[in-house]
């Protein structure tokens, strides 16, 4: 067994990779840039070696300055995690050039496989279905725009080098494809420099299953079930599950099969993930082999029971698999949300800044057999960089049946607190809630059928805003009962607490009447229905637990002027308690309308303004592009919403821009 094993990765990853390796005994080293000296993972490791300035390029896949932190280490193998050089075949053979053991699969199948137009030879070779495309390189986005249209929209462009949705674009007509081979290829160049561009048939209805794989070095090959993976936003995945809630025990044996005659035909060792595009019938054709841990690896390891980053050690190691196919058995149900650092309500835009609080919920078994696990790198008061993904962290449920795993993540997501950048815990919320989720009928359009407009937060329905306006008047008292005790011992006599009071929040507005306890308020509405509430929380708590009625609600509480935020299940809504008088008074106050900000382009996320498409007195057309800004590695062209002139422009490229900082003016 190894001694020391260097992780060629940063974030949660290395961190992943560093809890197995101390529990197997082995010493750790973190490598990390300029961004990440304070990161989780270097604080971790046992020991930790600085490589670089921050971008990537310059740090984290420059191979020679990881086999220099080799050297100084004596580190006698290697851990890729994914992405950066996980899959360049490159960097495996640098490592066998230094004696020093790759904890992945062999180089070849690395050359092979991360090559998706070799792969997808290969995997036809294998007996493997594919999907129809053009498998040669493409040199021109007018190249690109005549082969798509030969294939037959719509088509997918893709990076040959590609991965984690980077360089990838579905175009619907000529002037799409022309648009999408440049940025993919560009977006290609900065993630992986490797810029060739291939196409295939886009199919839709998809639902994207993938197979994960596993094999010895000598000879042994198994898959360990499949995981969904159809929830995607920009081709990223955002929320996966194992098992997949739509396939049969007789698709899932096919698909496995095929997965693994794909690995043998490469001669693969480690773990691997064999990529598939299912249709409505349960047809199922070959995209890629990730030749690499899959960031969703966590799902396959709660229903079977398997650390996979254990099994590639020990399979680099040169040990045998201690298990055959026979033997693997799936578990119950897991689902992984993805939380990232990006904006919901500014169409997953990334974000950067200070984690001013971060509170995961409780890892483990919880009281009612369910199992929370929550792989992350990131801690309070640590920095998300621009530089590199936007993951924060991937939340896991496991449950004996997919609708438990399901409840089980609604309430983790509901009780994990973060604050001090945009994120997306709203939107999982919602997904959660979801009814169409929930019946598991899943596509990779399934974000862009169910928010086309955007994701502008959950509308609370009259029952939950009653059950939101219970918690808001739990809060309310318990102010006003904390104010009654200081000005009661002030002047010598308590101050009166009435009983009937108005709560309105989100559109809802509810006339009712309290009677209290010490541990809990009975609420009587106006209309007829009742409530009781209890509740742990005080004066100061950010998230509480509250009881109505039976109802659990992990509820994120915070005083905003004389309202009360709360925010569940993806309902972001303040509260107002007032009394009667107050609030027919307050009914008639004029609403405050937001700036007009329509004539002008702001910067939708912090990033970097790469170029501009337009100059003053240029009139430009709806649907037009503007400029283009790049953040966290991926290119976001913005575009003219109606046709107009540009009456200035206030940004040059190459700047660095805030968060709604202004690019260009119009008349």
């Amino acid at each position: 067994m190894f001694k020391k094993i260097l992780i060629a990765n940063r974030g949660e990853i290395a961190c992943r990779v560093i809890r197995t390796a101390e529990k197997l005994g082995i010493a750790t080293v973190a490598v990390y840039s300029d961004a990440d000296r304070d990161a989780l993972h270097v604080k971790m490791a046992d020991e930790a070696v600085h490589i670089g300035p921050a971008p990537s390029s310059q740090s984290y896949i420059v191979i020679d300055r990881i086999l220099d932190a080799i050297r100084k280490t004596g580190a006698d193998a290697v851990h890729p995690g994914y992405g950066f050089l996980s899959e360049n075949a490159h960097f495996a053979e640098a490592l066998k050039a230094e004696r020093v053991a790759f904890i992945g699969p062999p180089p070849v199948a690395i050359e092979a496989m991360g090559d998706k137009i070799t792969s997808k030879k290969i995997a036809a070779a294998a007996g493997v279905s594919t999907v129809p495309g053009h498998m040669g390189l493409i040199e021109t986005a007018e190249e690109a725009a005549r082969i798509a249209h030969a294939i037959g929209y719509p088509v997918m462009i893709k990076a040959s080098a590609g991965g984690g949705g980077k360089g990838m674009r579905i175009a619907w007509n000529d002037a799409e494809a022309r648009e999408g081979f440049q940025s993919s290829k560009n977006e290609a160049k900065s993630s992986f420099g490797d810029d060739r561009i291939f196409i295939e048939k886009f199919i839709t209805q998809p639902r994207h299953i993938e197979i994960q794989v596993l094999g010895d070095q000598h000879g042994n090959i198994v898959y360990l079930g499949e995981r969904e993976c159809s929830i995607q936003r920009r081709n990223q995945k955002v929320i996966e599950e194992a098992p997949s809630p739509f396939l049969d025990a007789t698709t899932r044996k096919a698909m496995g099969e095929q997965a693994v005659a794909l690995a043998k035909a490469v001669g693969y060792h480690s773990a691997g993930t064999v990529e598939f595009i299912v249709d409505g019938e349960k047809n199922f054709y070959f995209l890629e082999m990730n030749t690499r841990l899959q960031v969703e690896h966590p799902v396959t390891e709660l229903i079977t029971g398997l650390d996979l980053v254990e099994e590639m050690i020990r399979v680099a190691a040169g040990e045998r698999l201690s298990f055959g196919q026979d033997d693997v058995r799936l578990d119950g149900w897991a689902i992984e949300s993805r939380l990232y650092a990006e904006d919901p309500y500014r169409n997953f835009l990334p974000s950067i800044g200070r984690l001013t609080r971060y509170r995961p919920p409780a890892e483990g078994r919880q009281p009612d057999g369910t199992v929370l696990r929550n792989d992350t790198g990131v801690f309070e008061g640590g920095e998300i960089s621009m530089y590199y993904d936007p993951m924060i962290a991937k939340l896991c449920s496991w449950a004996p049946d997919r609708a438990g795993a399901i409840e089980a993540m609604g309430r983790a997501l509901d009780d994990f607190e973060v604050e001090g950048i945009g994120h997306n815990l709203p939107f999982l919320s919602a997904v959660m809630d979801q009814q169409r989720f929930r019946a598991g009928r899943l596509t990779t359009a399934y974000i862009a059928e169910e928010f086309p407009d955007g994701f502008s937060g959950v509308a609370a329905s009259e029952d939950q805003a009653r059950l939101l306006a219970a918690v808001a008047t739990f809060i309310y008292l318990a102010l006003a009962r904390r104010g009654a005790q200081v000005s009661g011992a002030l002047a010598n006599h308590p101050r009166a607490i009435g009983a009937d009071w108005v709560a309105s929040l989100a559109g809802h507005e509810f006339a009712l009447r309290v009677a209290q306890d010490e541990e809990r308020i009975a609420i009587a509405f106006a209309d007829g229905k009742n409530l009781s509430v209890a509740s742990d929380w005080l004066p100061g708590a950010s998230h509480a637990v509250f009881e109505v009625e039976g109802h659990r609600l992990g509820v994120k509480t915070t005083l905003a002027g004389s309202g009360i935020r709360l925010r569940w299940r993806g309902i972001d809504a303040t509260a107002f308690v007032r009394s009667p008088r107050v609030a027919e008074l307050a009914r008639l106050m004029p609403v405050k309308l937001p700036p007009d900000t329509s004539r002008m382009l702001l910067c939708p996320m912090p990033g970097v303004l790469t170029s501009l498409a337009v100059q003053e007195g240029d009139t430009v057309e709806a649907g037009q592009a503007l400029a283009t800004v790049e953040a966290m590695k991926m290119e976001n062209v913005l575009r003219a919403e109606r046709r107009g002139t540009v009456r200035r422009v206030a940004a040059q490229a190459g700047a660095s821009l805030a968060v709604d900082e202004l690019i260009m003016e119009f008349e």
